[in-house]
């Protein structure tokens, strides 16, 4: 018989540990949420593989996982840290763009990529209204190569799956419903999995 109260035999009773549960919302399939950036507000949604929803292609997003299973950050400032994305140059396709992007912003060898879906925003105020703009999302096996700043990347950061949410400060972060659902999609974190 369990009990919560201890009768002075044996080791005292302790509630069982479970995983903690997500600490804010998680995207779900084809959802509009409004989402305000860079002074403007959108409606943006997930959508899974393989087929992109309609809208202009706005480049790739890299959720990095290095051999050890740690998730690679950058940061064009050492304050903001995000995982690595960018958008498409002429004539290169989804994929073309990650290894791009990934190698640029943090020094890193996408050695496989999976398709995890891809997020749609629609602008509806600011100078981009009327706009919609599709970013397909990856997860990325790589391989790192020493650190050298380019580009607009100040700095890259590697951090154990259960520290990413923190390191990305996602209860704060205006698309924190859409990383949490990639962390999920990509297999590196709790999110959105019930507790045991």
């Amino acid at each position: 018989m369990t009990s919560n109260s201890w009768n002075g035999s044996g080791p005292p009773w302790r509630p069982p540990v479970r995983t903690p549960e997500p600490t804010g919302a998680v995207a779900a399939n084809e959802v509009r949420i409004p989402v305000r950036s860079g002074g403007q507000r959108w409606l943006v949604s997930w959508h899974p593989p393989p087929d992109p929803p309609a809208g202009t292609p706005h480049g790739a997003e890299g959720v990095c996982v290095t051999s050890g299973g740690d998730v690679v950050l950058i940061t064009p400032d050492g304050v903001a840290w995000d995982l690595p994305a960018g958008r498409p140059e002429p004539g290169e396709d989804w994929e073309q763009t990650l290894h791009r992007e990934m190698d640029e912003e943090a020094c890193a060898t996408v050695l496989a990529a999976r398709l995890l879906g891809f997020t749609r925003g629609e602008c509806l105020t600011g100078p981009e209204r009327g706009k919609v703009l599709v970013r397909s999302v990856w997860r990325a096996d790589v391989e790192l190569r020493p650190w050298e700043a380019r580009f607009e990347i100040m700095a890259r950061r590697v951090v154990a799956p259960d520290e990413v949410e923190d390191a990305l400060s996602l209860g704060s972060h205006p698309f924190a419903p859409f990383i949490r659902r990639e962390l999920r999609e990509a297999a590196v974190s709790h999110i959105g999995r019930s507790a045991p």
